[in-house]
This record gives structure tokens, sequence and C-alpha cells, in this order.
């Protein structure tokens, strides 16, 4: 019996809300990996948003490969792993990226407050909108071992 998700189950899974890990290759070191706020639609690319001076910010304007692992923390287990390529680097815009993402992640109420807060960190560095093409997925769900 196949664990792997289907591809209609990966792309679901992906959609569904959860704080991706993302990898990113770092010249000399093993790769930067770090917990992010994403969005994705079947089929479509994966984006985040963040701060283009940061130390994440100058790895990804390279326009490298990146990985993102998300992943359901409690048995049984589930996670999709994704590798692929930046697609586009462009600047992040409070109302179309930055407000819709914090809502995502927090609710509206909570988000909203998310964004003024932060608006002046954002201004001050830039923020960028990352999309990546997913190419290749591994994933592993347990329930079609254990059930749910």
């Amino acid at each position: 019996m196949s664990l792997a998700m289907t591809k209609d189950e990966r792309e679901a899974f992906l959609a569904d809300l959860h704080v991706g890990v993302l990898g990113i290759p770092e010249p000399g070191r093993g790769p930067l990996t770090v917990p992010i706020w994403y969005a994705y639609e079947p089929g479509g690319a994966l984006w985040f948003v963040t701060d283009r001076a940061s130390r994440k910010g100058g790895l990804l304007a390279g326009g490298v490969r990146v990985s993102l692992c998300a992943q359901v923390e409690t048995p049984p287990y589930r996670y999709v792993s994704v590798e692929g390529p930046i697609v586009s680097i462009e600047p992040a815009d409070r109302e179309r990226h930055v407000r819709p993402m914090a809502h995502r992640y927090l609710g509206v109420e909570l988000g909203d407050r998310y964004v003024e807060a932060t608006a002046g960190e954002r201004e001050a560095g830039g923020s960028m909108v990352v999309s990546v093409r997913p190419e290749r997925w591994l994933s592993v769900d347990y329930r079609k071992q254990f059930g749910s």
C-alpha cells in the first residue's frame, strides 16, 4: 500500500492552512530553513511575502530553487514537500498580498492588527512577493495505513 498522496490530495493539502518550512540554498553553509506563511491554489504557483533586506530575502533575490514542507503535527501524520524554481519576485502590495495573507493565518480582526503593527517594518525594508512553481513533490499520508 502506497502512503503517497494522489495529485489532487497533495495539491489540496498544500492549499490548506499550514505554516510551511522553507529551505533556501546558502553558499558555503547548510540551507537556510525558516517557517513561513504561504498561499497556494491547485495547479498554480506557491507564493509568500518576505522582507527584501532580510537574510532570506537576500538569498531569494538570486532566483534560486527552493523547497517547502507543510505538515500535520498530530497523528496520523501527513506532509507534502515541494521543490521548484522561483518564477517571479515583485514588490509586495499591502492590500493585494500582505493583508490577505494575514487574514488567512490570523483571521480578519487579528490580521488587520498585524498589518497595521508591522507596516513600518515593510515600508523600511521593502517587502517582496516570491512565487515558486512546484516541480517535484513528495508526500506521505499515514491515514492510508492507520485510518483517520
